[in-house]
């Protein structure tokens, strides 16, 4: 046996022996089922498939986690805006009333401080009527827990001794959890409400009185080609946060007027009080309604005992089973076009990323992504007209006249084949 020389050139070649250029002539590409390929190396279409739609959901995970925490960490500028959007929607159709017959600024101002004045209008009658019945409820309430002790002594055997020493160690337990830093927090969380309350009003003002230049501003912030289809887009969520705020305050006033006649008829102290409750409290799903609901049964069964407190109790629970079942439905549920299943979902991944906020915002929020969705997959896209940059900066300007209402066209065609409707046609050509 013969045995290669130490630093001899291999017998079955090595780099230098590779060609140093690739033949241009006589050479046929290899197809997918060639057998000259390497089987070893050929990856199946579907892992590729699966392998760049996974790397595309992490980029798009990771920028969905960047936006989330920059919303935690700006949550004190986010959330009055998007309370002031959700206003804006609502009060639109006052505020262009108004506008018939005042200029826009003034408009949008009677609009707020109107908007306002109704609110506090019934949180001071709700506060009068509170005053007017606070000593005969104290008197009740102390009636009744007085009941709740003795119920608790004679059903569980437990003597006043051991009912005192029982409050007594909660009471310094309480006390010993950092009663300060409570109170700090508190007053922390009350001066970035009255920031938040304040800047709230100012976006609700440019809303009402500049929402179509801010929008403008907005579509001019997309490429040229793009912009038509941003607009028409805006339409269509904007129609959505309209449903959806309507909807609501329907709602919300069906279960206030449900709930509030039936406190009233039983004649649980301060009904008023908790039908103005049961109202604010719609508008946060699941979480208003358990805490409204629980509050009336609570007032009921300190100031009339068990019995009234289980007929408030099925009262509350009728009122509720009303609302998803036959009003949710009716109203929200054909408004937004959404499964409940999808409504429940994310309510709970609202509650769950952003609390009592994220779970106030998941329904409107899901229901423009569904429609603007569905917009944008379903309807082909057209090119946008060039503008002049010194126009001004509403929708239309940046647009034109032809690309706007083409976009209209194309939002009102979607907005109709979603909802079952007929479809408009296109405008036909003027012949010559």
């Amino acid at each position: 046996m013969r045995l290669p020389r130490p630093g001899g050139r291999p017998t079955r070649g090595g780099p230098s022996d590779l060609p140093r250029s690739l033949p241009t002539t006589g050479v046929e590409p290899l197809t997918a089922h060639d057998p000259r390929g390497r089987a070893e190396w050929g990856v199946p279409l579907g892992v590729r498939t699966a392998s760049e739609w996974a790397w595309r959901g992490i980029v798009i995970g990771a920028a969905l986690g960047v936006v989330l925490w920059l919303t935690t960490v700006l949550s004190e500028v986010v959330i009055p805006i998007i309370v002031a959007l959700l206003l804006s929607a609502l009060l639109h159709p006052v505020h262009n009333f108004l506008a018939r017959a005042l200029p826009r600024g003034l408009a949008a101002f009677v609009t707020v401080i109107g908007t306002m004045a109704v609110v506090f209008g019934l949180i001071s009658f709700v506060g009068s009527q509170l005053g007017s019945q606070l000593g005969d409820i104290t008197t009740k309430v102390t009636d009744g827990i007085d009941q709740i002790r003795s119920w608790v002594q004679t059903t569980f055997g437990i003597t006043d001794t051991q009912l005192t020493e029982y409050l007594a160690k909660a009471r310094e337990s309480m006390s010993s959890s950092g009663i300060g830093d409570t109170a700090a927090a508190a007053g922390l969380t009350v001066g970035h409400l009255l920031t938040g309350f304040f800047l709230g009003l100012f976006t609700l003002f440019f809303f009402l009185y500049d929402g179509s230049g801010i929008w403008g501003w907005v579509v001019r912030l997309a490429p040229r080609g793009a912009r038509e289809r941003v607009h028409s887009s805006g339409i269509i969520a904007w129609g959505q946060l309209a449903a959806f705020t309507r909807a609501t305050i329907f709602v919300a006033a069906a279960d206030a007027i449900g709930i509030g006649v039936g406190a009233a008829i039983l004649g649980v102290p301060f009904a008023s009080g908790i039908a103005l409750l049961v109202f604010f409290g719609a508008f946060i799903p699941i979480v208003g309604a358990a805490v409204s609901g629980a509050v009336a049964v609570l007032l009921a069964l300190v100031a009339l005992g068990p019995v009234q407190a289980l007929i408030m109790l099925a009262i509350v629970i009728g009122v509720q089973q009303m609302e998803s079942h036959l009003l949710q439905p009716l109203l929200i549920g054909r408004a937004m076009r959404l499964h409940p299943l999808a409504v429940i979902l994310a309510i709970a991944a609202g509650l769950i990323l952003a609390g009592v906020i994220g779970g106030l915002i998941a329904v409107p929020t899901v229901a423009v992504l569904n429609a603007v969705g569905h917009h944008l997959l379903d309807n082909p896209g057209s090119p946008a007209q060039e503008v002049d940059p010194d126009d001004d900066m509403t929708a239309r300007s940046v647009l034109g006249d032809e690309a706007a209402d083409r976009a209209e066209l194309h939002a009102a065609q979607s907005e109709a084949r979603r909802l079952g409707q007929d479809v408009p046609e296109d405008p036909q050509p003027e012949q010559d």
